[in-house]
């Protein structure tokens, strides 16, 4: 049959990937991006259905079907809060399917290899593979029976590294969904040795490479399996709650490596392209927000951060309450306001309130913007998205580099449910579990007002001596109840 519809279709599909990742980065062409994305991949599940190796017509349209009714019946469903660990439970079942599918890739070519040296050596290609269509070999199978012994060998190298890619990528996931979710502790834990555990998990997956590139027999690749599954649990349990958004876009990253690598074993190039898109994208943001919490890359990889390294800084002074009266009066009297969003907004779903806020505010003849933080909310850009559903300007969002030295020129810092990005301590104290990370320095403006359900420390368990500073005063309450008590307030 000729496959040239399939790589056609294959090679318009990775453009229109590229286009959606390209969109993405702005507000005005983003919903383009995603159309990109919608007819890509629609495109490429139409082509690989009559590529090579197609074949189980009913099981495959069944199967789409439901995934299709599943997802549709999450997206309509799922909160905005729970986009991140919407985001990393979606992650681990791309993991899931890369161990799946390197199973298969195993048992197929275990299979085929058997059947050839039954054949014997005298055999020609094509009278080898006629006698196994004959016997009812088809689809993948009858790719890898085409394949040289140096290929079968180099298969097998990729099959082994997409099941371990796919195995860590498969528990990270669900330990990150766990501690986003609330279900598993968001302080970081390690089991006794540390790092130690997961070198000789490291260790012996390299030993069960070579023994399986050797023998080609099912127990190594359990053996790593097992081992990889350990490292993916051990590495984003040993990470504070506080650096979750850079945990969500590294196992982004590796989920695309994993799709890239099982990829190779199936011979399909579209999804080695598509892995490699999500793979180096995920690692590019990943990198970019460890610059922005002043990390190391390396450390992000090895999972040995976001742990203190001794006593917390003492805090003095107390938690002063201020009502809506006292927070109206102080915004008709300013002229410049900062408005700084976080996880708590999202959680009240005041991003309209907010948004009304604003319009009142600019209405008056105020300056107003707001400072959003490269790691706002629980995942990456996850602030932006909420404002601009609520169709907050987006010239007057500011990243944390373009406004932080305004500060000290502003009225009013109003910090809707924010904890670790407006802390203090990252500059202060050298054993806070943030220390060194890049904040928005909103203590420096006139006056600070927190909207904030309680006096706890939130998600990440980090007290926050901004709470206690002179010039803040704690706006108490459910963020959309507080803003709708403060709006008609506002002349």
């Amino acid at each position: 049959m000729d496959f040239g519809f399939t790589t056609a279709a294959y090679v318009v599909a990775a453009v229109l990937f590229i286009l959606a990742l390209g969109g993405l980065s702005g507000q005005e062409s983003a919903k383009r991006a995603v159309w990109y994305g919608i007819v890509g991949m629609a495109l490429a599940v139409a082509a690989t259905l009559v590529g090579p190796g197609s074949g189980l017509w009913l099981a495959s349209i069944i199967l789409i079907a439901l995934g299709g009714a599943i997802g549709y019946q999450l997206a309509t469903k799922v909160q905005m809060t729970q986009m991140p660990e919407l985001v990393a439970a979606m992650h681990s079942l791309v993991g899931l399917a890369a161990v799946f599918v390197g199973y298969v890739a195993h048992i197929e070519l275990g299979r085929v290899m058997h059947m050839m040296a039954a054949m014997g050596p005298s055999l020609t290609e094509a009278g080898r593979m006629a006698m196994m269509e004959q016997q009812g070999v088809h689809g993948f199978a009858a790719l890898l029976a085409h394949k040289s012994p140096i290929e079968q060998s180099i298969l097998r190298v990729e099959l082994f590294l997409g099941v371990f890619i796919g195995a860590v990528t498969f528990t990270g996931s669900v330990i990150a969904y766990g501690k986003l979710a609330g279900k598993v502790t968001s302080t970081a834990t390690k089991l006794p040795g540390g790092h130690l555990l997961n070198a000789s998990a490291a260790a012996l997956s390299v030993i069960c490479l070579i023994w399986y590139f050797n023998t080609g027999g099912l127990l190594p690749l359990f053996l790593m399996t097992l081992a990889a599954l350990f490292i993916g649990y051990h590495l984003i349990m040993g990470i504070g709650g506080a650096d979750m958004p850079v945990v969500v876009s590294m196992l982004n990253s590796y989920s695309g490596w994993a799709a890239a690598a099982i990829g190779f074993s199936l011979g399909n190039d579209l999804l080695i392209v598509v892995g490699a898109l999500v793979g180096s994208s995920g690692a590019i943001l990943s990198y970019i927000m460890c610059k922005a919490m002043n990390r190391s890359f390396v450390s992000v990889i090895l999972g040995g951060f976001g742990a203190t390294t001794g006593p917390a800084m003492a805090i003095e002074g107390e938690q002063i309450a201020i009502d809506s009266d006292g927070v109206a009066a102080a915004l008709n009297e300013a002229d410049s306001i900062i408005i700084i969003p976080g996880y708590g907004m999202a959680v009240a779903q005041a991003q309209t309130a907010v948004a009304e806020l604003t319009r009142k505010l600019r209405a008056a003849g105020k300056t107003v913007r707001f400072a959003i933080h490269p790691v706002a909310g629980r995942l990456p850009g996850h602030m932006n998205v909420l404002l601009a559903e609520a169709k907050v300007p987006y010239d007057i969002v500011m990243e944390m580099d373009e406004i932080n030295e305004d500060f000290p020129k502003t009225d009013v810092a109003i910090v809707i449910g924010s904890n670790d990005i407006v802390n203090p301590a990252a500059q202060d104290d050298p054993n806070s579990p943030i220390a060194g990370m890049p904040v928005l320095e909103c203590w420096k403006a006139k006056q600070v007002f927190v909207s904030k359900r309680g006096q706890g420390t939130g998600y990440s368990g980090i007290e926050n001596p901004l709470f206690f500073k002179e010039n803040t005063r704690m706006f108490y309450g459910d963020a959309k109840k507080s803003l709708d008590e403060l709006l008609p307030k506002i002349n």
